[in-house]
């Protein structure tokens, strides 16, 4: 399924910081670099709790690559549900203080210690635009250090700011929608919370399948937006009766193939009542338990499964990697960012993160 994408809480993105990267064999080779402070500015906690802990800071020391990896100046930095769940200690371990958020940004290379890891296609120079993805955190700064296996080359007519959207949310779309539920052409795929970052990039994977996509949104805004990505049909989800408007509204409709749900503690109870025969839902989110009726899942011979993105393999990552580059050259890849923040306003950022309804696409920080 892959190769047409080419050819065209516990919410999964809170389990990031257990994905670790190979970089066996490398041998030193550090690129020359200019002379640059010794610190950088930085967002960080010092403490867990709301918002008003996040405390930019000017006098931070600014990492320092080592084998295998490449040192970024960030221009722009994703801001994700994840991050707020990490700043109030959401999870059973405990980051060590302080902490600087953010999963992933993009960039200018400024330095290079690479090496000779067969594993790796990347060859980087300074000043190559990519996205680095932050398994570990550390994007809310002016400089990240990156693994250079987990990184993407930025095309040059991508921004910065649609670079920074698209690692957590296409990623996640893409490890539900094709390696989980591995959609086919022409099925009817729901995508639950379509207006959201993963929403709308799941609206344009599922497209490039040649799906037909269903989504929803609780706002007139939101329901254009995703109507304008390109969703065939669109729904409210805030109508209790939604999903069989949507079923009543597809030419004969059995249900859904495939539903990638956002908000499990809400919605899957009815998901499984609108699922087509062998049916699959994947949960990318999910706040709190949720009560469901299985004979649902014995009448279709359905099933339900998880996404999460720390069990992604290296040959996941190539495919993933491969299928998104791909789709940002050829175009249908089109991150849609909400709102843009100066790193003053980080804590305005994360109050609108934590915002129940009306998420339109991505909150970006704007480091450069």
């Amino acid at each position: 399924m892959s190769g047409v994408i080419l050819k065209s809480v516990t919410c999964s993105l809170c389990l990031l910081n257990t994905l670790t990267s190979s970089t066996l064999g490398f041998s030193s080779l550090r690129s020359p670099l200019k002379k640059m402070n010794s610190t950088m500015k930085a967002i960080r906690i010092h403490s867990f709790g709301g918002p008003s802990v996040l405390k930019v800071e000017n006098d931070v020391p600014r990492p320092i690559p080592s084998e295998g990896q490449i040192l970024v100046r960030v221009h722009a930095a994703g801001i994700n549900p994840v991050d707020a769940q990490m700043r109030e200690q959401a999870f059973s371990f405990l980051p060590k203080l302080p902490l600087i958020l953010g999963k992933e940004v993009a960039g200018d290379v400024v330095e290079v210690v690479d090496g000779n890891d067969s594993s790796s296609d990347h060859h980087y120079k300074p000043g190559d635009r990519v996205i680095c993805c932050l398994p570990c955190d550390s994007g809310y700064a002016e400089y990240v250090v990156c693994n250079i296996a987990d990184t993407l080359r930025l095309p040059s007519h991508v921004s910065y700011a649609e670079g920074a959207a698209i690692y957590v949310a296409y990623f996640s779309a893409y490890r539900g929608l094709i390696t989980k539920l591995k959609i086919r052409k022409d099925e009817i795929v729901l995508v639950h919370g379509a207006s959201g970052a993963v929403g709308m990039a799941a609206v344009q994977i599922a497209k490039a399948v040649g799906a037909v996509v269903v989504g929803t949104a609780g706002t007139d805004e939101g329901r254009q937006m995703v109507k304008d990505i390109g969703a065939d049909y669109v729904v409210n989800h805030r109508d209790s009766s939604h999903l069989t408007q949507a079923i009543e509204m597809i030419p004969n409709c059995k249900g859904f193939d495939a539903i990638l749900e956002n908000k499990a503690t809400k919605n899957l109870a009815m998901d499984l009542k609108s699922l087509a025969p062998n049916g699959r839902i994947a949960i990318v989110g999910a706040k709190e338990s949720v009560t469901i009726d299985p004979r649902f899942l014995i009448r279709t011979e359905g099933y339900i499964t998880g996404v999460k993105m720390s069990d992604i393999s290296r040959t996941q990552w190539k495919e993933y990697t491969e299928a998104i580059t791909s789709g940002m050259i050829d175009g249908w890849v089109k991150p849609v960012i909400a709102r843009e923040y100066s790193m003053e306003e980080i804590q305005l950022a994360h109050e609108h993160l934590m915002q129940k309804h009306g998420h339109h696409g991505k909150l970006i920080l704007k480091i450069l």
